[in-house]
């Protein structure tokens, strides 16, 4: 029973219209805390008290400045170590796959779901890249393809989590079955092999890899993916959006100038890292913006090639650095240790962050649209104002 007369609530359908978003979400905000429902005297249903219902929609469109704090359930960084969910990513590389853990990420749940690939989609894909020119990177081929396959799904407005879920599965399994080059057997990085490397299969190397850099909290190309979700655009620009972000060196292309680094520093580390000293540039592969100690990427990583003998020759160079080496640096020391292709590292990065903008995309659905509004300052010339 309402204290109110009911002029001062609104229906479901009413919060919707108001906010922007499906009815289904609004109960997600009642279980968040965001409104308060009440029941509707002599009729079924829910009324939601206007005033609230104004002070939650404030929060997006009329928003008068930049979102500083992002609320999400997925991704933890504390005590130099990484949880999805509240599970330790060390401990899902030893027990989970990729596609579990995609799930754990988008549904909350650790049960496995196979990355089915479409092989009319697979032809698609494959016809799109073939026409980039000699040039392209995998990541340019992965960008033109996620493009084309967005243009070819019709129901690719159809926000429903069951419906992103399904578009993601079918995303990724026709990314790895369209990338140039034969597709492996088994799981999901056993497949994705052949596509980067021509050296024997080492099994579980790349899943681990893919699990370990599937998400990160709200780095930049994350938080282009959930702007893009903000606005309510499928899933495939929504990617295509974090695929942007990714492109800047800042950012997709550290692994790339590890590899680089680490390729001339196991020919002569010391004139290398003198050279680089000089020049006053950090040291690719090496810190960490959140870590302090440690990256728990990198470490899990080297753990899985200890008997690379590579990783003596690593040695001699991370001892005379004064930090910690990250995850780039081991990306860049598999590379290496197993012939990759040199732009494979920002193809494995771009495919393991596509679960992750995923997951943050069905967050980003359930909240108001719009919110990300930056206040701009005019700092221009005034002219005849």
């Amino acid at each position: 029973m309402t204290q109110q007369g009911d002029e001062n609530y609104l229906t479901t359908a009413e919060v919707a219209r108001r906010l922007q978003v499906k009815p289904e979400t609004i109960y997600s905000y009642v279980s968040r805390g965001h409104l308060t429902s009440v029941r509707a005297r002599g009729r079924r249903g829910s009324l939601f008290a206007a005033d609230e219902v104004e002070r939650l929609a404030s929060r997006s469109v009329e928003h008068p400045g930049v979102v500083e704090r992002i609320e999400t359930e997925l991704t933890l960084l504390k005590n130099d170590e990484l949880y999805y969910r509240g599970h330790s990513v060390r401990d899902l590389v030893e027990e989970q796959s990729v596609e579990s853990v995609a799930n754990l990420l988008w549904n909350g749940q650790l049960e496995p779901a196979a990355f089915v690939a479409e092989p009319t989609l697979v032809d698609l894909a494959r016809a799109s890249v073939a026409v980039a020119p000699a040039t392209a990177r995998k990541v340019d081929q992965l960008r033109i393809a996620v493009a084309v396959l967005g243009a070819a799904d019709p129901l690719r407005f159809d926000l429903a989590r069951e419906s992103v879920v399904a578009a993601a599965r079918g995303l990724l399994g026709v990314l790895i079955e369209a990338l140039p080059g034969p597709t492996g057997e088994g799981s999901v990085g056993d497949r994705l092999w052949p596509k980067l490397s021509t050296q024997p299969v080492k099994s579980g190397l790349l899943d681990a890899a893919l699990i370990l850099l599937a998400d990160h909290g709200l780095a930049v190309s994350t938080i282009a993916a959930r702007v893009a979700a903000s606005s309510r655009a499928n899933l495939y620009s929504v990617v295509s959006a974090g695929l942007g972000a990714l492109d800047g060196q800042y950012h997709g292309a550290a692994p790339t100038l590890a590899y680089e680094f680490l390729g001339r520093a196991l020919q002569d580390p010391i004139r290398v890292l003198s050279d680089r000293l000089r020049s006053g540039e950090p040291v690719p592969g090496f810190g960490h913006r959140i870590y302090q100690q440690r990256d728990p990427r990198a470490e899990t990583l080297f753990g899985l090639m200890a008997d690379e003998p590579i990783l003596e020759q690593l040695t001699t160079i991370t001892r005379r650095i004064p930090t910690f080496p990250n995850s780039d640096l081991a990306i860049a020391t598999m590379m290496h240790a197993h012939d990759f292709h040199p732009d494979a590292g920002e193809a494995l990065f771009a495919i393991a962050r596509i679960i992750g903008w995923t997951a943050h995309a069905l967050e980003e659905y359930a909240e108001p649209g719009l919110r990300f509004r930056a206040l701009g300052v005019y700092t221009g010339r005034e002219g005849d104002l």
